[in-house]
């Protein structure tokens, strides 16, 4: 009997946490060395090699780059042994300088939807707010100021604004949210790098961060998107271009509004699913650990025809692996 192989599939999910285990076993070895390019590298080589093993006919429409900054998995790469056609927004290693230096929070990451399912995001700097599922719709907007949003919030949750914790990345440009979210009386959490497991933290209780806000790639608020559409969480994102010539990339991408406010829906429609394995260990994810003979993965899978969030911790032989899937 042929085994049915549609994107929605959940046996696919299993396969999909096959591969980010093999990107982050790879990159694993590079974790501290400060060779940020071996390690992206090495991760990249993983994911692409796994998935060859995966019965999909996959099209990358938010990857690393264009065809001819190969060999990084680009925009327009067909991947997989052959299948369904669906459509992969991938990051190998998400947050390669947490890696290099050996700092918490970088990830091997992926979500899969139906053909057309995710925004063609430019690689461009995106402007992002995101809560976790369970609170009412538009509890928080993009357009309103940090403290506006916080106080919503806390009344959302019955708490109060110094019980929330804001989740932003550590950047200059983020000097004037960071004031904004203290002089409300909020807690942050500055992280170096990393925002899809920055932003897709508001998802999970045990992380305690309630709010995420500031600015990061456009490509990895898609990834985020695609994590929180299946668990129920919110998130709106705005794309910020430094010149014309951005805007008429974006344009080219079938963006016809460049300032049009983007929904989680808007980002990532239809069923997907997201698959995450930590490379360096963080709020979310465990980093591998890794022994002479034997490694430890944890990832997260998540399902939006469901909406099911499984934790997956995985004992590796690595003497029984593929060389290429384990650095």
């Amino acid at each position: 009997m042929r085994r049915d192989t549609t994107p929605v599939d959940r046996n696919l999910a299993l396969e999909l946490v096959r591969v980010t285990e093999a990107a982050a076993l790879a990159a694993s070895r590079w974790i501290g060395r400060g060779d940020k390019n071996a390690a992206d590298g090495a991760a990249v080589d993983a994911m692409r090699k796994a998935f060859d093993t995966i019965a999909i006919s996959g099209t990358v429409v938010i990857g690393e780059g264009e065809m001819d900054e190969a060999p990084m998995l680009y925009i327009g790469e067909k991947i997989g042994s052959g299948g369904p056609e669906v459509d992969i927004a991938v990051d190998p290693l998400e947050g390669t300088n947490i890696c290099a230096t050996g700092g918490p929070n970088s990830i091997a990451t992926l979500a899969v939807a139906e053909h057309g399912g995710f925004l063609h995001a430019p690689d461009i700097y995106m402007d992002k707010i995101a809560v976790g599922p369970g609170l009412p719709a538009g509890v928080v907007d993009l357009d309103a100021s940090p403290g506006e949003n916080l106080r919503e919030l806390a009344k959302a949750k019955k708490a109060e604004v110094n019980d929330l914790m804001v989740c932003i990345l550590g950047r200059d440009r983020h000097k004037d949210i960071i004031r904004a979210c203290r002089e409300a009386g909020a807690r942050i959490m500055l992280i170096p790098d990393g925002d899809v497991a920055g932003l897709i933290a508001v998802s999970q209780a045990g992380t305690g961060v309630d709010l995420y806000l500031g600015s990061g790639g456009a490509p990895e608020g898609v990834l985020a998107a695609a994590a929180l559409r299946c668990i129920g969480g919110q998130m709106q994102g705005r794309l910020l271009y430094e010149d014309d010539a951005q805007i008429a990339r974006a344009r080219e991408m079938g963006i016809t509004d460049p300032n049009k406010k983007f929904a989680v829906e808007d980002m990532a429609r239809g069923e997907v699913m997201f698959a995450a394995t930590g490379v360096t260990g963080g709020p979310l994810l465990h980093g591998v650990r890794r022994g002479p003979t034997s490694a430890y993965t944890h990832s997260i899978i998540m399902r939006s025809k469901t909406g099911t969030v499984r934790y997956v911790e995985a004992h590796h032989n690595i003497s029984l692996k593929p060389s290429a899937f384990v650095g």
